[in-house]
């Protein structure tokens, strides 16, 4: 059994490696850390009063750790729906009843256009009061069909991806995408639009908050039913207690069924890396496919230079998670066409920062976390985050960077349109031995001209 294998196998659950990288979701969401991972806790508390099985159980454990696996799909639109940072127009959507009109024109007076003149809010206000119902629905729609799909492409059944597609439908048919209504909703999906509402509110108001607005919206965002059996645990089941553990994803892990418990393998992790790989390409229209051009850019020049099986299947997943980061970074920066001030640039200087500090705590990655972080490293130290020269850059790290050069150069951006493949090669070998490495430069050039990628 090779070094790799051992480290994701026998003792590590699928189920921690994404609660793990659960804050990743939470940072697009614009929620606390720890929001997904005590949704779960909330939703399987109320599963196991309810008495489901421990199939019903498991598609729903799943369910409630990738329920926000499709956000990024809509940031960009929802940046530019209000002119405003997408992370906080998503975190405050989450404490509004959308569906209540005045509560709807409030949300959107207090989002729109932040930085903008009076004329310029007032017309996002208009655009938005004309057409703020299509744009919610189109907006969750996309969110949750993109995360249902997720869910398919690592493997979980229909159920939980039913539940991810329908977690913003409403009790009294007037949630999205397709208004469905009372029972016409899936009960695992139920479960899951009660769970993180309930979290929103606890974190924010503590246990008073969320028992209130349960109360509130029961019967009309809300399953009556389950509502009762929430009460009922927070009363007698300790809840509230479990919640405001430290570690809650302790808590969850106790809650997963003991039967239905999956390995961490590496055919597992591998799908966990290309799925994410998605989402943070779907954060902006302009990185469409970036992290799976890097990855197979990577890969190749890893193969081409003499890598093992585990140290190229290393670098695809670097290259797959290397940007990572880019989930905390607000699409009004990411999707920016001008030029970026200098807040706003360190900003996206931090990306690599964040990558390896989503990295780091996911078993399975904490080995290629540097390799990733370093994707804008330079041999003369030029580079960022942390401005580290050759002595600290390891090859598959230099392969990184040159990878994510030629792919990043390769296609349109806000601030450029793609450059043919011999300009790029031209731009590379300027910086070939000073600020990137010439080894890796030679590789790819002969990949290119090989038409290898």
């Amino acid at each position: 059994m090779s070094p790799q294998t051992k480290r994701e196998s026998g003792d590590l659950r699928f189920s921690e490696v994404l609660s793990a990288l659960s804050f990743a979701l939470d940072l697009v969401e614009g929620q606390p850390e720890g929001h997904t991972v005590r949704s779960c806790l909330v939703g399987m508390k109320v599963a196991g009063r309810l008495g489901l099985d421990a199939e019903m159980r498991s598609a729903l454990f799943y369910a409630l750790l990738l329920k926000d696996a499709g956000c990024s799909s809509n940031a960009s639109m929802m940046s530019t729906l209000f002119d405003a940072d997408d992370m906080e127009a998503k975190k405050k959507v989450k404490t509004v009843d959308w569906t209540s009109l005045p509560h709807a024109a409030l949300y959107a007076a207090r989002t729109v256009s932040p930085d903008g003149s009076l004329l310029a809010k007032a017309g996002k206000m208009v655009r938005f009061a004309a057409r703020g119902q299509a744009e919610s629905r189109n907006l969750i729609r996309i969110r949750c069909e993109r995360g249902a799909d997720i869910t398919r492409l690592m493997g979980f059944p229909e159920e939980t991806a039913w539940a991810i597609r329908s977690l913003d439908e409403h009790w009294d048919g007037r949630g999205h995408p397709d208004g469905l209504k009372g029972e016409e909703i899936p009960l695992l999906a139920r479960i899951c639009g009660l769970a993180q509402t309930v979290e929103v509110f606890f974190t924010a108001h503590g246990p008073a908050g969320a028992e209130e607005v349960a109360r509130v919206r029961s019967g009309r965002w809300f399953d009556p039913a389950l509502v009762e059996v929430l009460l009922a645990e927070a009363a007698e089941g300790g809840l509230w207690k479990d919640l405001s553990r430290e570690d809650p994803q302790r808590e969850v892990t106790r809650l997963e069924p003991d039967d239905r418990t999956l390995e961490a393998t590496p055919e597992r992790v591998d799908l966990v890396a290309r799925a994410f790989g998605e989402i943070i390409d779907a954060k902006s229209p302009f990185t469409y496919r970036h992290s799976e051009g890097v990855a197979k850019v990577a890969v190749a020049m890893g193969e081409r230079a003499g890598f093992g099986p585990d140290a190229t299947r290393d670098l695809m997943r670097a290259g797959l998670l290397h940007d990572i980061g880019k989930l905390g970074i607000s699409n009004r920066i990411l999707d920016k066409p001008g030029p970026l001030t200098d807040e706003e640039y360190a900003k996206v200087r931090r990306h690599p920062e964040l990558t390896y500090e989503i990295l780091s705590r996911v078993g399975p990655f904490r080995p290629i976390a540097e390799t990733a972080a370093n994707h804008h490293e330079k041999l003369d130290g030029s580079g960022y985050h942390r401005g580290v020269g050759a002595e600290d850059l390891d090859f598959p790290s230099r392969i990184l960077a040159v990878a994510d050069i030629y792919d990043a150069l390769s296609a349109d951006r806000p601030y450029h349109k793609a450059l043919p493949k011999e300009k790029v090669l031209g731009i590379l070998r300027e910086d070939s031995g000073t600020k990137l490495d010439a080894d890796s430069v030679t590789i790819l050039e002969d990949l290119i001209n090989e038409n290898a990628v």
